[in-house]
């Protein structure tokens, strides 16, 4: 745990006793914090008071008297309407803050130059996260690594010397983290996403810019519109900034050719040269072009953290990559199986689908989104068989209907021996068992962990089975 003592002694008034408000409450009581909390649900609101925390409703109490109205990064700030307990913090004139702000304020306070890692972005933030965290650790770092990936932020070892830290960062936290000034903020991408939270597009880019607004460096790709507009006002600022693009090659910055990343940049007579190569060949956790995207930013944020070259490559040649995520589940023979439980929308699951050449066996359906898989019809060839479950079934059997195979499968067990047994049946050099669903989970599955696990499982118990060690 990371003590908040930036409000010892002073009265916080917390809403939203889920894991990281928890976490949050527990920080500031244990930095000194008078802290009052308060969560819509009740069986919340008694695991809080079980633990110490002091609850009561909010609108109970005397605002004149409280310093900050800490959120948790799931309730509104602004869309579709501010939760009650914004106007309430307003018209007392209290600030609203969010747990990232106070890691921000700890670190200022405490250890200004502690290695800070910063990444958000629409697709990609868990992913380069992970690869951050991981290349930092094969440098020899200690490292922690927390946000929206999983651990609270406030829930990290505290501060220490030769102590990095690489945090994830949803819109809604930045949204309450005014403060944020990472060592090195990443920016993947920005795609439309939140709206219902952000109300507009410039909104919720203007609320992604100010990760890497008060970076010290800004890595950003610049393949979408709103990135490119941001990297422009860098620019403009003299702010240091390393791009990158997996679209095009860049006069300065890092681009991406298959198979390899390469990062040109001035030298000491400002001219223009290579300054680092990456193969990015044969490692199966980094397939297609977004995770090209993912590496080039990591290697950028290990290098401004004075991990060596070689120990990055060595590094990404060993990244295990993430549950549900372009997973390497294991090889059967010559059949790969892929768990791509994540890809809840074609979107997603176009990134996977390009990530092979062909001889895909796709696994595919469950809850449908708007447009369902009509837009990856340009990667049709490369699928040598669909195995449809779930309720999309119809719909995706009617899309793909005399342009690619498909079964019925109905569940997940069937799909899988399905395509197991034709994949090794297959002429093809290489055949991929590929679960990216286009789809959510809840017509089956609870969500797409417990779908992916399913997966996992069902593959590593078929005969032949050989697993992708874990780190």
């Amino acid at each position: 745990m990371i003590p908040v003592t930036s409000f010892a002694g002073r009265r916080v008034a917390l809403f939203g006793l889920g894991g990281s408000g928890l976490a949050t409450a527990e920080a500031l009581v244990a930095g000194g914090a008078d802290v009052v909390a308060y969560d819509d649900g009740e069986m919340a609101r008694v695991t809080a008071a079980a633990r110490g925390i002091a609850v009561e409703d909010l609108r109970d109490i005397a605002w004149d008297g409280v310093a900050a109205l800490v959120l948790s990064p799931g309730v509104p700030l602004t869309h579709p309407e501010p939760h009650w307990t914004v106007p309430l913090a307003r018209a007392a004139g209290v600030e609203i803050i969010g747990d990232v702000e106070l890691f921000c304020r700890e670190r200022a306070r405490l250890m200004p130059e502690a290695p800070f890692i910063a990444v958000t972005g629409t697709n990609g933030k868990s992913t380069t996260t992970a690869l951050v965290a991981h290349l930092l650790k094969v440098g020899g770092l200690d490292v922690q690594t927390g946000g929206n990936i999983g651990t609270p932020v406030l829930a990290l070892e505290p501060f220490a010397a030769g102590r990095a830290y690489v945090v994830e960062c949803s819109s809604f936290q930045i949204d309450l983290a005014p403060s944020l000034a990472p060592s090195v903020g990443i920016l993947l991408n920005i795609t439309p996403d939140h709206l219902d939270r952000h109300g507009t597009m410039a909104n919720y880019a203007a609320i992604k810019e100010r990760l890497v607004a008060g970076s010290g460096l800004a890595v950003i790709s610049v393949d979408d519109d709103f990135c490119r507009a941001i990297a422009g006002r860098r620019v403009a600022l003299g702010r240091p900034l390393e791009t990158i693009s997996v679209e095009r090659m860049l006069e300065e910055g890092w681009s991406w050719e298959p198979h390899r990343l390469t990062l040109r940049a001035a030298g000491p007579d400002d001219a223009i040269a290579v300054a680092a190569c990456i193969d990015l060949a044969g490692i199966g956790s980094l397939r297609g072009a977004h995770n090209a995207q993912n590496a080039a930013a990591a290697a950028a944020a290990a290098m401004a953290t004075g991990i060596d070259l070689g120990v990055i490559r060595a590094g990404l040649a060993r990244f295990p990559g993430l549950a549900h995520r372009m997973e390497q589940v294991g090889r059967a023979g010559k059949v790969l199986f892929v768990n791509d439980s994540k890809a809840t929308n074609a979107d997603a699951a176009e990134k996977a689908l390009s990530a092979f050449d062909g001889g895909i066996h796709w696994i595919a359906g469950g809850k449908a989104k708007e447009g369902g898989i009509t837009p990856l019809a340009p990667l049709f060839p490369r699928i040598a068989k669909g195995y449809l479950i779930g309720a999309a079934s119809d719909d995706f059997a009617a899309t793909l209907d005399g342009r690619v195979p498909y079964e019925r499968c109905g569940t997940l067990d069937v799909a899988v021996a399905r395509a197991a047994e034709d994949a090794a049946a297959s002429a093809e050099a290489e055949p991929v068992v590929l679960l990216s669903p286009a789809c959510a989970s809840y017509d089956q599955f609870r969500n797409f962990e417990i779908r992916g696990d399913r997966f996992r499982n069902l593959v590593l118990a078929l005969p032949g089975l050989v697993p992708f060690a874990k780190e």
